[in-house]
């Protein structure tokens, strides 16, 4: 499924008209009683039960008036509320707010200060709300009456879904500029939003729905858009089924430089990854110091030590000669969890980088060590794949954290651009982007993953899979593994998972992703 900007439905919705011969209100209509039906469904069932229900001046209060319109039909009260002005209504809006009209119901304004005293009363009594006050449209501050309302709806906590997008949750970047409607349902008309997954939008939006309210899927899948889920079926299809002749050196043989003093569990979480996804041979090359430690908590995974000169950490020529002598026999090469931002270290990975020729992951302290040299990403021999989370990136660009998260996938496609790398930028939703603008969402992961070596989990199980399908795609299939795993950690564990519990759950994740498919 596409990932639709404001403007792409805006492009859409003109061209179902234009194309197709479908008028603006038959799709206002689609999304009027798909709203009703899932209000109904979020309090087990709409007879009877009381809906306050909010429209704005735009598309989105006619989606609200249809909604209306279909809870009365289903044997539901209806509290109808508009912060608009019936003239300014679109064509299909204002026939949807006619037709409403005359079945009797009362459209209450808010003009005075009775009018707000009547809105508390129905809220209060209310067992149900719907938001179609704001659109995909807003931008910037929000007008006064607007505040208002949104503040009324979330103090009154009532179960609420909102039309498209939470009003006060900008489309494009999931930014919230005053406030936003607390939803527990979103159901997004015709594609899901940027919105819905970035920035604090994402935690307005509650349960996501999605539906196409008729639109033609000529159009929901129309190769103008560069943005799309990471789901089971799309992980699946970039997977190829694993041959019954295979063994160990064609599973993809692969090297992790990880690991530090008192830093190394992110190596062992790593290496045991790149396995767990199906690698058949993994090198874990650690400094010197510390290798007794991962010889000794490492079965499988073959522990090499590198010279370090008692530091505990990567750097020097030997070091770098020793590991590149490694690499050369590698499919593909992971660095960076746990080995700590030593000057020594930053300059042992901008050299090695410099130097590999086999594809190339960099995870944390490895991304860090390129923090005032972002022109040596764009020299490479290969295109990287770097794993930051969001501070990370943001560190990597040198802008606050707050600056990138704002408009984060546009800066995220600028930087795959200018320094030709992918990224996987972690987080809330994780999201995948390459150099020439595609871009994907996750769909798995949960707030218990915010933990300590989950970071390290995924960059391994992304170059665990290097061999085993075509590398540049390892990010997706490696993204929606890593969330399946967690989400079925979190059935188990919840907000107290660890890493390890991800790791563990990954063969599992793996094996019902081969099932699909099949």
């Amino acid at each position: 499924m596409n990932v639709s900007f404001a403007e792409d439905m805006r492009r859409i919705d003109g061209a179902v008209e234009e194309s197709y011969g479908l008028p603006a209100v038959a799709l206002m209509e689609n999304a009027g009683r798909r709203t009703a039906e899932e209000a109904g469904q979020m309090i087990g069932g709409a007879p009877g039960k009381v809906f306050a229900v909010f429209a704005g001046g735009g598309n989105n209060g006619g989606d609200a008036f249809a909604a209306a319109r279909h809870l009365i039909n289903m044997g539901a009260r209806v509290k109808m509320f508009f912060a608009g002005e019936e003239e300014h209504l679109s064509p299909a809006a204002r026939a949807m707010y006619s037709a409403l009209r005359a079945m009797g119901t009362e459209v209450r304004s808010l003009a005075g200060d009775r009018d707000w005293d009547r809105l508390r009363v129905s809220l209060r009594f209310a067992d149900a709300v719907i938001d179609g006050i704001l659109g995909t449209g807003v931008k910037g501050e929000l007008r006064k009456t607007a505040l208002r309302l949104i503040e009324e709806i979330n103090a009154a906590g009532k179960p609420t879904i909102a039309i498209d997008i939470p009003s006060g949750v900008e489309a494009d970047t999931g930014r919230i500029i005053s406030v936003a409607v607390r939803a527990d349902r979103t159901l997004a008309l015709g594609l899901p939003k940027v919105g819905h997954f970035l920035g604090p939008g994402a935690n307005a939006v509650g349960e996501l729905l999605v539906d196409d309210i008729g639109i033609p899927h000529a159009l929901l899948a129309g190769e103008g858009l560069r943005q799309s889920l990471i789901t089971q079926d799309t992980a699946a299809k970039l997977l190829p089924p694993r041959a019954r002749d295979v063994h160990k050196g064609t599973c993809g043989r692969i090297l992790v430089l990880a690991g530090s003093l008192g830093m190394t569990g992110a190596a062992a979480l790593a290496a045991e990854a790149a396995l767990r996804v199906g690698a058949g041979l993994v090198t874990l090359a650690v400094p010197e110091r510390i290798y007794p430690v991962l010889a000794a908590k490492l079965t499988e995974v073959m522990v090499v030590p590198l010279p370090d000169e008692g530091m505990g950490c990567f750097g020097g020529e030997d070091a770098r000669q020793k590991a590149l002598s490694l690499a050369a026999h590698a499919d593909a090469v992971l660095i960076g969890p746990g080995i700590g931002r030593m000057p020594e270290t930053g300059e042992f990975v901008r050299l090695f980088a410099a130097e590999v020729k086999a594809p190339l992951v960099m995870d944390a302290d490895a991304i860090a060590a390129f923090s005032g040299h972002l022109d040596a990403l764009r020299d490479l021999p290969q295109v990287p794949i770097l794993t930051p989370h969001l501070g990370e990136f943001a560190a990597l660009l040198g802008v606050e954290t707050g600056e990138a998260e704002e408009d984060l996938l546009r800066m995220a496609r600028d930087a795959a651009r200018d320094h030709q790398a992918v990224f996987v930028v972690k987080g809330a939703c994780t999201i995948v982007v390459y150099p020439d603008g595609d871009a994907f969402f996750t769909t798995c992961g949960n707030a218990g993953m915010a933990t300590a070596g989950a970071g390290d989990v995924l960059a391994g199980a992304i170059v665990g899979l290097m061999r085993q399908m075509e590398s540049g795609m390892t990010p997706i299939v490696g993204v929606w593994l890593h969330g399946y795993a967690g989400d079925r950690a979190y059935e188990k564990r919840g907000n107290g998972l660890i890493a390890g519990d991800i790791l563990k759950r990954l063969p599992r994740a793996r094996r019902e992703l081969d099932a699909a498919a099949r």
